[in-house]
């Protein structure tokens, strides 16, 4: 079917447009720039969310939902609450636990890389005992050097966390390295690689339970003797599925005497939650997107208003010509919408390639929703065609004797 006289076919539409921005690219140019700027803005936050999340998702997938930490509460009468020396003994022995391991926090104890460091200069890190199998629960592995083992655990050396490690400027295990522990050199014999389920034992110097009572005074009373403790939290791998069951029954467990003083968490719950929160932060920048295609859009209105009044001797002879109202509307809308999908399609492309670089740098996989690269394209045909709409109406309102007297 041949379309209908008065009309333009598709075809045509396309080419008057390309060739009325052909004629003024670099003022077209500048016009679609906002346009390309807050859609690779918008593109590129949802993809790097999009790529975060996944990358998280794989993180607590690697380390599993089956981690469960318990901690020492608060008493009812505000103070803080303790875990019993046996409490560790007791939840491995429940149905559904892997397997649990627990460290102490040595409060009064500071980590320094010197005793010539000022005492106030501690950079927030901790001293925590550990048991020896730690870091077969918490997933984690040992960056450099080797962990603590039922030798090591007696005599003063330490295995630092990966943040604790970064703060002290210890970059690898050396022969002879040391570090400053409760008025004493401890030697560093290992590096733990991060742990994002156990972030306390990134920023800690572990030592063994035998080395923190002897040479620290880490040390509870329990039945007339002394032991090494207690422990202040306990981590808790259990069997997949009977994460739930497991969970209730671990503060009666640790404490039957008092399970209101024991706080019980699943960690990857908290990682979820980060990035909630971080795709929450993200509904900022995603409103500068906005914004500046908003002013791409208001640019495209101007540069079509100031083509409307420059092209005036043209819409009068093609008036004069024969063509109708409806196909002069139809080109400068076409030439406003082709405006907005050039903008776009580039903007697409930019966001695209910030996301790859960034999360390429950051080992994420590559997630770009199909609505972040359809959406963006759609949205800047539809900010196009309505800036346009306006100017397209004038110049078919245009009188074809006014439009060439005031040529």
């Amino acid at each position: 079917m041949t379309p209908h006289p008065g009309r333009l076919s598709p075809r045509d539409v396309v080419r008057t447009a390309s060739v009325g921005l052909r004629a003024r690219p670099l003022r077209a140019a500048l016009s679609a720039l906002g346009i390309a700027i807050g859609t690779a803005a918008i593109v590129a936050i949802l993809g790097l969310s999009s790529s975060s999340q996944a990358g998280l998702l794989a993180e607590i997938d690697r380390l599993g939902t089956n981690l469960l930490t318990v901690e020492a509460g608060q008493r009812l009468t505000g103070g803080e609450a303790r875990l019993p020396l046996e409490a560790p003994a007791r939840i491995g022995r429940l149905t559904g636990v892997h397997r649990a391991a627990h460290t102490g926090l040595l409060k009064d104890t500071n980590v320094y890389r010197s005793p010539l460091v000022p005492e106030a200069n501690s950079g927030g890190l901790q001293v925590r005992a550990a048991s020896l199998d730690l870091p077969v629960v918490l997933g984690t592995s040992v960056a450099h050097g080797r962990w603590l083992n039922a030798g090591t655990a007696r005599v003063p050396v330490t295995v630092l966390g990966s943040a604790a490690a970064r703060r002290l400027g210890v970059d690898r295990v050396r022969p002879g390295q040391r570090i400053w522990l409760g008025e004493r050199w401890f030697a560093v014999v290992g590096m733990l690689t991060p742990s994002p389920l156990a972030p306390e034992v990134d920023s800690s110097a572990l030592v063994g339970y035998p080395a923190a009572e002897r040479y620290l005074g880490y040390v509870a009373v329990a039945r007339g003797a002394q032991h090494p403790g207690p422990p202040s939290t306990i981590h808790v791998r259990t069997a997949t599925g009977r994460e739930a069951a497991t969970q209730a029954l671990l503060a009666p467990t640790a404490n039957p005497f008092a399970p209101n003083e024991v706080n019980v968490s699943q960690p990857s719950d908290a990682l979820t939650a980060r990035a909630a929160a971080a795709g929450a932060f993200d509904s900022l920048f995603l409103g500068l997107g906005v914004v500046a295609v908003i002013v791409g859009a208001v640019g495209v209105a101007n540069i079509m208003v100031i083509s409307v009044l420059e092209r005036r001797s043209e819409i009068g002879l093609r008036r004069a010509l024969g063509a109708t109202k409806g196909q002069i509307r139809t080109q400068f809308l076409g030439e406003a919408t082709l405006l907005g999908l050039l903008g776009g399609v580039v903007g697409v492309l930019a966001g695209v390639a910030a996301t790859v670089v960034y999360a390429g740098t950051k080992g994420w996989a590559v997630v770009v929703p199909v609505e972040a690269w359809a959406g963006g394209i759609a949205a800047a045909l539809l900010i196009g065609a309505i800036a346009g709409l306006v100017p397209a109406v004038r110049a078919s309102r245009m009188p074809p004797t006014v439009a060439l007297r005031t040529a």
